[in-house]
């Protein structure tokens, strides 16, 4: 009993297989990386700027 049982779990496992389909993934994002990489970079610039002046004053 318990081999028929074993052997109809692996033929319905085997056989699902063929109808049950997984998703396909999603598409990626479509998202610009110049719009805001330019303003960081511009941005940061600034701050690096601003710090370097701020170091000249305190020296003297």
């Amino acid at each position: 009993m318990k081999s028929i049982y074993k052997i109809l779990f692996t033929l319905t496992g085997l056989f699902s297989t063929c109808i049950l389909f997984a998703q396909s993934p999603p598409a990626p994002p479509a998202t610009p990386i110049d719009g805001g990489l330019s303003v960081l970079l511009a941005a940061g610039g600034a701050y690096g700027l601003k710090k370097l002046n701020d170091m000249r004053k305190n020296e003297s």
